[in-house]
């Protein structure tokens, strides 16, 4: 370990090995961990959600969730249509071929998060989420500030 690196410089190291290892088991599927992760992300709420609220969970810009929505859909693993509701709005939701691969992803993803917390304790675990959460915290409420 090095013990000169900052806190931060921490996290982003331990953020940059979690992607990578992800990366690495969702390359063979042709999908990136992103892809995996807003695949998990709709099944959770029924297999659809709004491009807003997927961009709020994601907490990346609309641009960037757009990008993401649009590479998926030529890929057909989702689908973006006008919410019912609200024309401006986009649904996106999984398709078929997304739904298909949801166990496949899970059970990767899955494992990543097992390599990730290898070694802790459930006690040391819980604690380590909850601090993690006031960093999250402390960094938005600095965003909302710029």
């Amino acid at each position: 370990m090095d013990d000169t690196r900052s806190l931060g410089q921490s996290i982003a190291c331990a953020a940059h090995l979690f992607r990578e290892r992800a990366d690495a088991r969702m390359t063979k599927y042709d999908v990136t961990p992103v892809q995996a992760h807003v695949i998990l992300y709709l099944s959770h709420w029924g297999g659809q959600t709004t491009q807003q609220a997927l961009g709020g969970h994601l907490r990346v810009k609309p641009s960037t969730v757009n990008g993401i929505v649009d590479r998926m859909e030529e890929r057909g693993l989702v689908a973006r249509s006008a919410d019912e509701s609200d024309a401006r709005r986009r649904r996106i939701a999984l398709t078929q071929t997304g739904q298909a691969q949801l166990d496949l992803f899970r059970r990767e993803m899955r494992e990543t998060e097992r390599l990730f917390e290898s070694e802790f304790t459930p006690e040391e675990l819980t604690q380590f989420h909850s601090l993690l959460n006031r960093v999250i915290q402390n960094l938005e409420e600095d965003r909302k500030k710029c």
